[in-house]
């Protein structure tokens, strides 16, 4: 399953792209599942996200390796985590992070994401809640890099 959700902040994109830290990922953090970071290294290629979820008597490991991060020629800054040890169900996770140049400034978040199960009936059963967990950081977002600036149409003053 593969899906992009879009977020419009104010901040450029190499002041949101070093604002992808320790702190921003706990507060993108949703309030279902219960998780507890283990480790947060960073976003550059070679650096590990450990989580516990779950609670109790059910707990699971989810580990990430971030493979890819950079900058494009028109300003994008990037960075790939891809599931190591993932729970069950699923069996594939790769979540591209891309900060783009919006038009008429600030940048726009784009999640790109893409996951499997063992069944892709179970991957459609499984969209709403990961689309939910994910449009769950587009306020945070906003509050952290600031709210962008409605643009006005029509035609200008004389």
């Amino acid at each position: 399953m593969h899906f992009l959700l879009q977020t419009r902040v104010a901040a450029p994109p190499a002041q949101v792209w070093r604002g992808f830290t320790r702190e921003l990922f706990l507060a993108l953090a949703p309030p279902f599942p219960p998780f507890r970071l283990l480790r947060f290294d960073g976003c550059h290629r070679g650096d590990e996200v450990h989580l516990e979820l779950g609670a109790g008597p059910v707990r699971r490991r989810w580990t990430a390796l971030i493979t890819d991060h950079g900058q494009l020629p028109d300003g994008t800054c990037y960075f790939v985590d891809e599931g190591q040890e993932l729970p069950p169900p699923l069996r594939f996770w790769r979540h591209r992070h891309l900060m783009q140049p919006a038009p008429g400034g600030g940048t726009l978040i784009v999640e790109d994401l893409e996951y499997r199960t063992r069944f892709r009936w179970l991957d459609g059963l499984l969209y709403p809640l990961v689309w939910v967990q994910f449009a769950w950081r587009r306020p945070i977002y906003r509050r952290w890099f600031g709210q962008p600036v409605a643009r006005a149409t029509g035609p200008a003053p004389s």
